[in-house]
Formats: C-alpha cells, sequence, structure tokens
C-alpha cells in the first residue's frame, strides 16, 4: 500500500514576503540582492556612519573572528550601495526603483517583537523632484494593500546617518502603535559615494521589518515561533 505523503505549506514569513515583492514590483520596482556577509564600507562607511556609532561596536553588530573588515549585514540597506555603484558605472542616469528583501542580523535580546535576525525589506527610490511625499504614499499605499483599507498608518520624526530628513513611522495593532521601521530622504553623503549627482538627484529610502507585518497580519502573539521550527506553526 502507496503510503500518502502530507504535502507542506508555505511558511507565513515566506507568505509575507512574497506579498510585499508582489506589491512592490507592481509599482514597478525590481528586486535587488546582496550578501548577507558583509564588509565595513558597505554596511557602514558609505551609509554615512561616523567611525564612533554605536552600530558599529561589537555589542550590537556581529563581526566575523580573524575578519576584521567583515560583518554580518544590520540592514539591507548595504544593498542600496552595492546596486547604485554598479548603476552610476553602467553610466545610466536615474530614475530607478529597487527593493531588497533578506535576511540581517543585530547583536540584541529578544522578546515578542524582536530577534537576532529578522528579514527586512529596503526600499529605494531615486530621480529627480522626489519628495516626502512620495514616501509617506508609497508606504501608506503598501500597507493599506497588505492589511486593508482601514489600516492606521503614522510617521514621526527620527534620525538615520543616510537619511536626512529622517522619519520612523507606526501601525496601530491591538490598541496600540507598534514600530514597523525607519525611512527618509536619501542622504547626499550617501548618493554622492555611489556616484550620482545630488545636485540633481533625491530619492527616499525605508526599510521595515517583515515579522512584525507578518505577526499583524495573521494575528500572531509572537515573533519567535517563526525561527522555532514547530511545523504546527506552518499550519495558518
Amino acid at each position: 500500500m502507496k503510503e500518502e505523503i502530507e504535502k507542506g505549506r508555505e511558511h507565513p514569513l515566506s507568505m509575507i514576503i512574497n506579498d510585499t515583492v508582489k506589491v512592490f514590483t507592481e509599482l514597478g520596482f525590481e528586486v535587488a540582492v546582496g550578501p548577507e556577509l558583509e564588509d565595513v564600507y558597505h554596511c557602514f562607511d558609505a551609509l554615512n556612519f561616523p567611525e564612533e556609532h554605536p552600530a558599529r561596536d561589537m555589542q550590537d553588530t556581529f563581526f566575523i573572528k580573524g575578519e576584521k573588515d567583515k560583518v554580518l549585514r544590520t540592514h539591507t540597506s548595504s544593498v542600496q550601495i552595492r546596486f547604485m555603484e554598479e548603476f552610476a558605472k553602467s553610466g545610466k542616469k536615474p530614475p530607478f526603483a529597487i527593493i531588497a528583501p533578506g535576511k540581517v542580523f543585530r547583536n540584541e535580546a529578544t522578546d515578542a517583537t524582536h530577534e537576532m535576525q529578522f528579514y527586512q525589506i529596503e526600499g529605494l527610490f531615486i530621480g529627480e523632484n522626489i519628495s516626502m511625499a512620495d514616501l509617506k504614499g508609497t508606504l501608506s499605499y503598501f500597507y493599506k494593500k497588505i492589511l486593508g483599507e482601514n489600516t492606521n498608518l503614522r510617521f514621526r520624526p527620527s534620525f538615520f546617518p543616510f537619511t536626512e530628513p529622517s522619519i520612523e513611522f507606526d501601525l496601530m495593532y491591538k490598541g496600540k502603535w507598534i514600530e514597523m521601521g525607519g525611512a527618509g530622504m536619501v542622504h547626499p553623503n550617501v548618493l554622492d559615494k555611489c556616484g550620482i549627482d545630488s545636485t540633481k538627484y533625491q530619492g527616499f529610502a525605508f526599510g521595515p521589518g517583515l515579522e512584525r507585518l507578518m505577526v499583524i497580519k495573521y494575528l500572531m502573539p509572537d515573533i519567535r515561533p517563526a525561527y522555532q521550527g514547530d511545523l504546527r506553526f506552518n499550519q495558518i
């Protein structure tokens, strides 16, 4: 008697990643990828991080033993640097728009909304006459597309070395605001380092985490089961 093999199911995090990519590619964004084992230049220097920035400390970033210049990337923002470098070398001119979904790593305590590894989706749109209104409109469209038209999103001022001005954005979830990620207008220093003329072109970048979006969409209490290997987690 032939044994029936139970079919597997797509992991909820994979579902969120695929849905996210679908929304942005429909808007005209191109998917870009980059290495998880990154060099310090692409992870920090090219993104306008000063040498004394705390993100460069081993308490926040996983450095590779015996490899002074290698880190596990702390954000997918390094992908935007690699993409812009190659774009500038090709002689092409903006506009361009990319997303870069991928895993990132940070040395921090885990809880219901934090993990040492998580997925982030970097977004980057560079062109002429791009404004903060374009950024806010893009993010609002995305979250409403994923979670529904009644999704409540707020923006608040923040600081990141690679954007100016910078914002963080939150979603209302179970009566409380939950932080989803950071964003802002790309800092001129970042564009110039990549060979993009910052006097003519500008644009925005954003980098929300995807586990928190998964938790909200599928009404989960905690992000940690996503990495615990329990097959029941896939049975949503």
